[in-house]
């Protein structure tokens, strides 16, 4: 039995012809309609989560998981605002998220009716398109719709992927239902389309290439992509390109940099000019490295070339000189056929300089005190190989940077828009899918905040979760600014005294815990062991102050 609404009827008949078929619902009244609708369905895969705010971010982590839209549905009213900051963390990284709001008719808007607000244009800074569909059902108004639905979805696939917005004014009767089939409906289709440079633009780009004696290759967070670390490996063989990225950039090949954060402080002011690209090509998401912005904005390339499908100017380093529309992919596989083979000086330089970093980096750690410094070292030494890991935003990401990479693990992490609000639900929703062993570490406060993305029945026990708990938010101590304010301990800090365990033991998930080395060496043997088949949280303990203390020392040593 399907809702007797049409407009319901033929969102879910175009969704099904788009393939979009996991729906994560949030139980309301308004959005009863589309909860019967498309539950009713057996071809829809149906999760319920009840906070709004974790259910969006659930179904962001569950789209990365499967390559492929979510939908996600709420009732009217503040609901519909507890969707905003995951519509914007996909915005931001891209994420084809399908936002179904159910709303009043609107001579009910600003009449003092409950669970009534302004709904149209509420996401309209983070969504490719937002659209309210008619309230009406004539045969223009059913056509309308249907064909504001397949714009909707299209747009969320095309160019650069993003979240769009659907908004649904319903009436009541809310659950009148029919035992008749989804209705035949137009399917508005999207050609597959590539971009490619014209054999005039491969050669001007090509002889600017061959022109310039130290490129640098900017990888920025990407989705794991085997056909890209080839096209980028073969390109480094080929020139002596250097490429730098970060763990989110899920790029391993033993020819790339990844020590970035560290080899940056240590390149010497008087020798930064060895370090200077004259070509800097950037592509991809977001950057953690404060201290690659800096350096690359305080010595510039002689051009920057930017590769965005979408054809977006990211001038992050202020020297963006040529965007190239088109796929990373299929832009380094063309490029290195037309370049000329370079010599690997310049590549080796970089490649000397990590090596030497790493050494100093790792005779530390083998020395220092306990700290959260020394418990990442230990946690990433122990997560198994092929597995997944989720980093939480603030200083968890930061740590797990300094670090070596997991073997052949995937790495994620929200930093679309870089907020803690979201970590926990994005990693349990894309651990819902996965079938392999994901980790989460994230700090207290980010567990704290965002703990109900536990309270769902879809907790796994492929789902390791660490909690690095150092009484508050640390990160405001590594950063310049807030430790030296007034203000610090009460509204930056936050002192927090809670502890994960209780709320671990609630949602039945089996509770580890370490305040030392030692400690913590034992709970990791058996956190990570073959015998352990329940959900896992660990909670590590340690001091801020030392915290503090071993990450400033530890660039003080690689400078």
């Amino acid at each position: 039995m399907i809702s007797t609404k049409k407009h319901i009827q033929q969102l879910a008949a175009l969704l099904l012809k788009k393939g979009i078929t996991d729906i994560v619902i949030s139980p309301g009244s308004r959005n009863a309609p589309m909860i019967n609708t498309f539950s009713a369905i057996p071809e829809f895969s149906c999760r319920n989560v009840v906070d709004e705010r974790s259910a969006a971010y659930f179904a962001l982590g569950l789209a990365l998981a499967k390559q492929n839209p979510v939908a996600i549905v709420c009732t009217s009213g503040t609901a519909t605002l507890n969707y905003a900051p995951a519509v914007a963390e996909a915005f931001y990284q891209n994420i084809p998220l399908i936002v179904l709001t159910a709303d009043r008719p609107d001579y009910r808007i600003d009449q003092a009716e409950s669970q009534c607000i302004r709904q149209e244009g509420i996401y309209r800074n983070f969504t490719k398109k937002e659209v309210s569909l008619p309230l009406g059902e004539s045969e223009k108004e059913l056509w309308f719709s249907a064909r504001q639905i397949n714009e909707c979805l299209n747009l969320a696939i095309s160019g650069t992927p993003g979240p769009v917005h659907i908004n649904i004014p319903l009436e009541e009767p809310l659950h009148e239902l029919t035992d008749r089939e989804l209705p035949e409906v137009k399917e508005i289709g999207l050609a597959d389309t590539q971009t490619i440079l014209s054999e005039t633009g491969l050669e001007n780009l090509a002889g600017s290439f061959n022109r310039s004696q130290k490129i640098l290759i900017l990888a920025g967070q990407l989705n794991p992509n085997p056909a890209l670390e080839n096209a980028l490996a073969g390109l480094v063989e080929k020139t002596g390109a250097v490429v730098l990225h970060e763990h989110l950039s899920n790029l391993s090949g033993p020819q790339f940099c990844g020590s970035i954060d560290a080899l940056i402080a240590a390149i010497p002011e008087e020798k930064a000019h060895d370090f200077q690209p004259d070509l800097l090509i950037s592509f991809g998401g977001q950057f953690v490295s404060k201290l690659l912005r800096q350096f690359l904005r305080k010595n510039q390339p002689t051009e920057h070339w930017h590769l965005s499908p979408g054809g977006e100017h990211f001038d992050t380093c202020q020297s963006l000189t040529k965007v190239v529309p088109m796929d990373a992919t299929t832009f380094f596989e063309s490029i290195s056929e037309a370049v000329q083979s370079g010599n690997d000086n310049w590549l080796q330089h970089w490649k000397n300089k990590e090596a030497h970093v790493n050494r100093l980096r790792d005779a530390f750690l083998a020395q220092t005190e306990f700290s959260d410094l020394k418990a990442f070292d230990l946690i990433c030494r122990e997560i198994p190989a092929n597995t997944v890991v989720h980093l939480g935003n603030s200083s968890p990401v930061r740590y797990a940077l300094v670090l070596d990479r997991v073997e052949n693990a995937l790495y994620f992490c929200n930093r679309g828009t870089a907020g803690i609000d979201g970590c926990l639900s994005t990693a349990v929703g894309f651990a819902n899918e996965s079938e392999k062993l994901n980790t989460v570490i994230l700090g207290d406060l980010s567990f704290f905040y965002d703990s109900n993305a536990l309270w769902n029945k879809y907790i796994g026990s492929n789902l390791r979760i660490i909690v690095i708990h150092n009484g508050g938010g640390n990160i405001f101590s590594l950063i310049k600014g807030p430790g030296e304010s007034p203000a610090f301990a009460e509204h930056f800090f936050t002192e927090n005294t809670h502890q994960a365990e209780e709320l671990a033991r609630a949602f039945g998930l089996d509770y580890f815990r370490a305040a030392n080395e030692t400690e913590l060496q034992l709970a990791l043997d058996e956190f990570y062991s073959p015998d352990q088949h329940a959900p896992a949280l660990l909670e590590v303990f340690t001091d801020a102050e030392v915290n503090t203390r071993a990450f400033r020392e530890l660039f003080k040593e690689v400078k």
